[in-house]
């Protein structure tokens, strides 16, 4: 048996997609699902519904003055769209001043941290850092459990994490000033991934390659999930206490994987734990009804040279992505796409209380309407190419973007628009992660794409401060969100296509992979070259941390 062959050849025994895998793979996309849920949690949780000021005379806490009331519109300004002035109110002899209380229209919210602390006005801020303390925790979570994930194993940190997305879920509930809000939050947040880059990567490593994209995109389509599950709770618990423990429970559904979950073989097999991995493929063939068979005893002399192999392997690190010209390129537009997918996507999820109509509808929606694009990537692909589609799919959600910005503020045609470029930056999202792995060498693939999921997550962090400049001009985050997508999906253009080629090895390979292979030059995906030959990918167990050097 060639040896550098030997894990790959009991891997090949399972196929790629069997019973064995479908229940595993099941257990694994719960994560994605209570992801997705936790992340966008303050939509509802730190709702800030239409407001205005509170008049001295008129409100009071036992009574809210009808906002139609000839009391009211004598009291407030109107703004520029010709509404009730949400942050000033007229003052002695006529002049504007500032609020210090507030009155909410309590129609959809009565209950959220954003009414509880006035997230409003000069005080938005403090909305905006409670979702970027979380989106930071998400950047400290993937380093610090993505190595947590090769030292100890993914299932250790897939259960270990949905233990404290229950611990910090129904804590921070519990929060009853700011800045322990804060604190939690950003811990929250550390562990809010955690469970679904284990299982992400359990997926990847344990079903075969004609699976892998399908089984990438469900991913997706569970956080999506998760999303239209938070809308939901959201419309029957109007109590943001009790909801946020609602939401933090959920991870009680991954506690039971303990027993349930196995262990990547890959991983094992990495670790020299050959008979532990072999016991799992043999238990798979069982369920799979296979009439293949393992040799053990070979195996494990065949497992010490490989891991041999991959601590080589694993020498190269993040600063081999900079150090050669062509890779230097790729690297650079590859984490610009992660940043700009990230930004545009939250950017657009973020805002579902600023368009028009039933806020809990809007949400629900803005899940729903990522399902038509995971369908089209799933059957497009691997026929058009990655590198077609996820430009496309950007410079449609730049576009997207542009003309909301063109539309009436607050009108229905402006929610539709932004239903669109959600869908269409949904698709871009879910096809980057795919790419990068395929773009980059394998001696520094795991580096290459946790580098870009790092600039996902740092941009995802800096997303609620960028819609803060709203408050300058309503127009200036949609526009800067557009800016990004048509600036990341232009520059796809110059990236290679990863479809039918053989993917490199090597930092050589790497930079001599796709060099002349443009949209210029080759737009239709196909072959640059017809005399190589596709070889099978050895896949090495993805690590998801960025590696220092």
């Amino acid at each position: 048996m060639d040896k550098e062959r030997a894990l790959e050849e009991m891997m090949g025994k399972l196929g790629d997609f069997g019973r064995y895998q479908g229940f595993q793979f099941f257990l694994h996309i719960l994560a994605a699902l209570t992801a997705g849920l936790h992340m966008l949690s303050l939509v509802t949780v730190a709702a800030v519904p239409e407001h205005r000021c509170a008049i001295n005379g008129v409100d009071s806490s036992n009574h809210t003055e009808l906002w139609t009331s000839e009391l009211v519109t004598n009291a407030i300004p109107l703004n520029i769209h010709g509404k009730l002035d949400s942050c000033k109110k007229y003052g002695e002899n006529n002049t504007i001043v500032e609020c210090d209380t507030w009155v909410y229209n309590t129609d959809y919210f009565s209950s959220s941290r954003g009414i509880e602390w006035d997230f409003v006005c000069s005080r938005r801020w403090m909305g905006a850092i409670a979702q970027t303390a979380y989106m930071f925790g998400v950047v400290v979570g993937s380093i610090v459990l993505g190595r947590l994930c090769d030292r100890h194993g993914r299932k250790t940190t897939f259960v270990l994490s949905s233990v404290f997305q229950i611990i910090f879920g129904t804590t921070v509930a519990f929060a009853t000033d700011y800045y322990t809000f804060i604190v939690i939050r950003f811990l929250y947040g550390i562990f809010g991934s955690g469970s679904y880059i284990a299982g992400f990567v359990l997926t990847m490593e344990l079903v075969g390659p004609r699976r892998r994209t399908i089984c990438g995109v469900t991913f997706q389509i569970m956080f999506a999930v998760g999303i239209m599950v938070l809308a939901a709770w959201g419309y029957f618990v109007d109590n943001r206490f009790y909801l946020q423990i609602i939401y933090g429970l959920h991870a009680v559904i991954l506690v039971p994987h303990w027993f349930l979950m196995d262990e990547s073989p890959r991983w094992l097999w990495s670790q020299g734990r050959a008979r532990e991995s072999v016991a799992i493929i043999e238990k798979a063939l069982k369920m799979n009804r296979s009439t293949e068979t393992v040799e053990t005893s070979v195996l494990v002399s065949q497992c010490k040279v490989t891991c041999a192999k991959y601590s080589d392997e694993q020498s190269s690190g993040t600063c081999d992505l900079f150090k050669t010209r062509n890779m230097l390129k790729k690297t650079f537009i590859i984490c610009g796409c992660w940043f700009a997918n990230s930004v545009v996507y939250y950017g657009l999820s973020l805002n579902t209380g600023k368009l028009n109509g039933n806020p809990y509808f809007i949400t629900f929606l803005m899940g729903v309407v990522e399902l038509p694009s995971y369908v089209i990537i799933m059957y497009y692909l691997d026929r058009v190419g990655h590198r077609a589609l996820i430009s496309v799919m950007m410079l449609l959600g730049g576009i997207s973007c542009l003309v909301v910005v063109a539309l009436p503020h607050g009108s229905t045609s402006a929610t539709g628009v932004v239903m669109v470029g959600k869908m269409f930056i949904s698709g871009s999202y879910s096809i980057i992660y795919k790419y990068s792995a395929e773009l980059f060498p394998t001696v520094v693939r795991s580096s290459g794409v946790g580098l870009g999921s790092m600039s996902a997550s740092i941009s995802g962090a800096l997303t609620p401060l960028i819609s803060l400049l709203d408050s300058l001009n309503p127009k200036i985050p949609t526009i800067i969100f557009a800016f990004l997508a048509l600036l990341s999906g232009f520059s796809t253009f110059f990236l290679p296509e990863t479809v039918g080629r053989t993917l490199p090895q090597s930092i050589e390979d790497g930079e001599k992979f796709g060099v002349g292979d443009t949209c210029f030059t080759n737009c239709s995906g196909r072959r640059m070259s017809n005399t190589s030959e596709d070889l099978p990918e050895t896949m090495i167990p993805l690590d998801l941390t960025v590696k220092k050097s």
